[in-house]
């Protein structure tokens, strides 16, 4: 059954078992459990099971060798499914200590399947939220990677941490500003308009696109910024009108 078809008593029991059965199986060293778990066609019950991991990590310090030996074991598993979910796994660890798993996010951006590099993207916003430094400084290396999809996935990656400092990814955008693959550019406008709309963060942006020298990809930004604050209008600081009127007065392109 379904893990949300399930009465909230029942869910609460059952979360409470896949994390028992987890620490059970990282104290013996063994994944039999955690990989029915890692493997489940429900994503409830894989997110369930990171989430145990991150728990797991915070709470039994004393395991960390044996929940990192447990994850590397499984990144190379065959089913994607699994591999997902130990990014995400490695993502809630990130939170905390984002040099231990480091080594995670740089396998699963090569990932074969597009279900382990979404988590990447997925682990890259949690984790940037709340350990921002080391994670951005390893996106970084990244930025300008031959390979377009991975450009894609660290501009989109980073976006979280810019919806409240648009101040700290800025800087990493702007460099991606005179690329030409399309998707990337997509990507990039897109998080421009994200990171617009929320307090204070609008003068941010506009004073940061001053010193930009890609006149057009800047007006594109403004037109994605402007569209966002109608779709958004009801979680935006300003009315559209307002964002104009801002843009108006504060941008000269």
């Amino acid at each position: 059954m379904p893990f949300y078809d399930l009465p909230k008593t029942q869910r609460d029991k059952l979360v409470i078992t896949i994390q028992q059965q987890i620490l059970t199986d990282i104290q013996k060293g063994t994944y039999k459990k955690t990989l029915v778990y890692f493997a489940d066609d429900d994503t409830y019950i894989r997110k369930t099971a990171y989430n145990g991991i991150g728990k797991i990590y915070t709470q039994h310090k004393a395991l960390t060798t044996n929940i990192i030996h447990l994850l590397n074991d499984l990144l190379s598993h065959t089913d994607f499914k699994v591999r997902q979910t130990v990014i995400n796994a490695a993502g809630e660890i990130g939170k905390k200590d984002f040099a231990l798993v480091e080594s995670f996010f740089d396998s699963g951006l090569f990932d074969t399947h597009h279900s382990p590099r979404n988590a990447v993207i997925g682990s890259i916003k949690k984790m940037g939220e709340v350990n921002p430094k080391p994670v951005l400084q390893w996106a970084k290396k990244y930025l300008h990677h031959p390979d377009k999809e991975i450009r894609r996935e660290i501009c989109h990656g980073i976006e979280l941490r810019g919806r409240k400092y648009p101040q700290d990814i800025l800087p990493m955008l702007q460099e991606l500003q005179f690329d030409t693959t399309t998707r990337v550019r997509n990507t990039l406008v897109h998080v421009i308009g994200q990171i617009a709309y929320k307090k204070d963060c609008l003068a941010t942006v506009i004073a940061h696109l001053k010193t930009w020298d890609n006149k057009q990809l800047v007006t594109d930004a403004i037109a994605e910024i402007v569209d966002v604050h109608e779709r958004y209008k009801d979680f935006t600081v300003l009315t559209q009108a307002q964002a104009i009127a801002y843009i108006e007065n504060n941008l000269v392109i």
